[in-house]
């Protein structure tokens, strides 16, 4: 066992494909190596509003259509309708800002209810109301009045020009050098979902942008040999034990994939209906998939 844990310090939006499709190579860094990895979540707040959107040619329907291809490539599930209108990106981020201030303990739970509404849903999450209906899948857990209220508190505010800034320092880095950064508002900047690991020595090593789970895991082999490796899981039912959310199907069956093993998410879905009929999960369906909740 590692004498501390490897930090990640994880750029991400809940706006970005990208990172929503690394989310079952992200469950098996947490099924893997669990309380190891300490996570951080900056945010990059990709546009304060949808004009950036609008002039690159992202219409609803295109950006529908092309979700269904992250869909079918990577396995996370989208939805098919698409929105009345073009989003930005900045209210939902301030909204895990808001989280981190007043209930840091809900901060990424937040952050994977915005992810799955985005994806999933044709809510406007650059509105209260379209925020405060996201909110409401999460229960009594998350103190929503409180969180919308301090959207535009100094604190939030504060707070997320941090994030952005930390975000726009990728000019020099790694993630520049192998071409996976960006530059969408004059500064160079880390794209979703970059990860930074630093061990308890100080070491980094970054894996920039979207990359399979290989780099992650290679990284972290040659930051600390000694990160005590769980093996892949055998029952469905303790993937869901053991991590801090309901995933959805693939990232199941992303955790019950051995080394160099071909994914298979139909065993996993048959094994998780198995469970639900013994009563241990529940299904919600969700997009082209469903969520797995445990039901104790």
């Amino acid at each position: 066992m590692p004498s501390s844990p490897v930090s990640l310090t994880h750029f991400s939006d809940p706006h970005c494909p990208w990172a929503y499709s690394a989310s079952p190579a992200h469950a098996v860094l947490r099924w893997r190596f669990g309380a190891q990895l300490d996570w951080r979540l900056v945010l990059i707040g990709l546009s304060e509003g949808p004009d950036r959107y609008i002039k690159a040619g992202y219409t609803p329907a295109r950006s529908a259509q092309g979700y269904r291809n992250f869909g079918r490539r990577f396995g996370m599930p989208f939805g098919g309708q698409p929105r009345e209108r073009a989003t930005g990106t900045g209210l939902a981020c301030r909204l895990v800002i808001a989280t981190r201030v007043h209930q840091p303990e809900q901060e990424f739970l937040v952050f994977r209810a915005l992810q799955l509404a985005q994806f999933t849903s044709t809510l406007l999450l650059d509105t209260p109301e379209g925020l405060r209906a996201a909110l409401a899948t999460l229960g009594d857990g998350v103190a929503a009045d409180t969180l919308i209220t301090a959207l535009d508190s100094e604190a939030v505010q504060t707070a997320y020009q941090a994030d952005r800034a930390a975000s726009r320092t990728a000019a020099g880095s790694p993630t520049e050098a192998q071409g996976r950064e960006a530059n969408t508002d004059g500064a160079v900047r880390y794209t979703a979902p970059s990860v930074i690991f630093t061990s308890g020595e100080g070491r980094s090593l970054e894996v920039g942008g979207f990359q399979p789970l290989e780099a992650y895991d290679t990284a972290l082999a040659n930051l600390d040999v000694t990160l005590e490796r769980r093996p892949p899981a055998e029952d469905p039912v303790d993937v869901l034990r053991a991590l801090p959310y309901a995933p959805v199907t693939r990232e199941v069956a992303a955790c019950m994939t051995s080394n160099l093993g071909e994914l298979d998410e139909d065993a996993a879905e048959r094994a998780l209906i198995a469970a639900a009929g013994e009563g241990a999960v529940r299904r919600e369906a969700i997009g082209t998939s469903a969520l797995w909740h445990l039901t104790s």
